[in-house]
């Protein structure tokens, strides 16, 4: 008997398989296509012959630590002790994973905003806790009433996405302090911010939890350095807790895969003396600002894309099919692979929209949008 019967083959995957079966431009699953940073590659080749294949410590490389600490302070302005409060990842998909089952006991209840990624909801179920899954608005604000009320004794976590996926868009500071508003009449109530686009911002820098001195010690940040180096492949992550629920997470970490990938950690650790992460929204924007005018004159509605590299766009002046339909159509007759949104969302709601990842090299964009415009 399976234990997540509801489980199958994700959307990502069945996209991507599409996309390769007929030759199409693949702006579904979300993950760049360009070169990774030459220094990287050069740290990392010549480093390879240094006595570093073995076990790293099960929190993670010191030095890594340290560096992390010193870049959430540059900023944030959030001081974390490097020893007790930072735990390295393999991926943020496994920072949520122990998380989840090292602080949610069986017959409590998760808060799961949606449309929301598809990790979340099922550590919650082979916990034995429940999945309350709560729709944003339309327009993929935060609907603090409706929150409030689904939150009732059971309920132990909220999960947050900011800057959020699928939609782009990042909380403002009224949703901020409405989210510290819940936190502070629930004292049980603990908070999983996921910010793995933290970085990946444009007009409006998000709001990050680190920045939160009210949200601080009851919230688990989880970040991510395949999404900020455009390093996917690596599955290297990190999550930022107080030492409190520290120490229970490094519980289910030490059990689940001990220690992260040795080699990747200490070529990041001499990385992040290159590099400035606070240069990385510049760089998506560029990427959204050309896709965003290359597909102007298409019958797509764009919406706002303010964070993370994917924009959403509305195909109701072109069919009134279900969006999953009309995405396997995009990929047979037009040879462009996208994400149909109802599959975030627990009930299947259906507005009509669709998901582009463009982290792409500019001729993948522009050839993209040449077919879009055709439609």
């Amino acid at each position: 008997m399976s234990k997540l019967p509801h489980v199958g083959t994700t959307i990502f995957t069945v996209m991507s398989k599409l996309a390769v079966e007929h030759n199409a431009i693949n702006l579904s699953q979300g993950f760049p296509n360009f070169p990774v940073d030459e220094q990287l590659t050069d740290i990392l080749q010549r480093i390879a012959k240094d006595s570093i294949h073995q076990y790293a410590p099960m929190a993670g490389y010191p030095p890594l630590l340290a560096k992390i600490c010193g870049m959430i302070q540059r900023c944030y302005g959030r001081n974390v002790v490097p020893e007790t409060e930072v735990l390295m990842t393999a991926g943020a998909t496994q920072a949520i994973y122990a998380t989840i089952q090292a602080l949610v006991q069986a017959g409590e209840e998760v808060l799961i905003l949606d449309p929301s990624y598809d990790c979340y909801e099922p550590p919650v179920i082979l916990t034995g806790a429940k999945p309350v899954r709560i729709s944003l608005n339309d327009d993929f604000t935060p609907n603090w009433e409706r929150i409030e009320q689904a939150i009732t004794p059971k309920t132990r976590l909220l999960i947050v996405n900011n800057p959020h996926n699928p939609s782009g868009r990042i909380f403002s500071l009224e949703d901020i302090e409405q989210l510290e508003n819940v936190l502070a009449k629930h004292p049980n109530l603990l908070l999983l911010s996921d910010e793995v686009y933290e970085f990946i911002t444009f007009e409006e820098r998000h709001i990050s939890a680190n920045t939160r001195p009210a949200l601080i010690d009851r919230t688990i940040v989880v970040s991510s350095f395949g999404k900020t180096f455009h390093i996917t492949g690596w599955k290297v992550g990190y999550l930022v807790a107080p030492e409190h629920l520290m120490i229970e997470i490094k519980k289910v970490h030490q059990f689940l895969v001990f220690s992260v990938n040795s080699v990747a950690q200490v070529a990041l650790s001499e990385y992040l003396d290159k590099v400035d992460v606070l240069q990385l929204g510049s760089f998506y924007q560029d990427k959204r600002d050309l896709f965003r005018n290359l597909i102007t004159e298409s019958r797509f509605e764009l919406l706002p894309s303010e964070g993370s590299y994917f924009q959403v766009a509305s195909y109701a002046n072109i069919s009134q099919e279900a969006d999953t339909e009309f995405c396997k159509r995009l990929v047979l007759e037009h040879g462009v692979a996208t994400i149909p949104l109802s599959v975030f969302n627990a009930d299947g709601k259906d507005l009509k929209l669709i998901r582009f990842c463009f982290a792409k090299d500019t001729d993948t964009l522009t050839q993209a949008a040449e077919r879009l415009c055709k439609i």
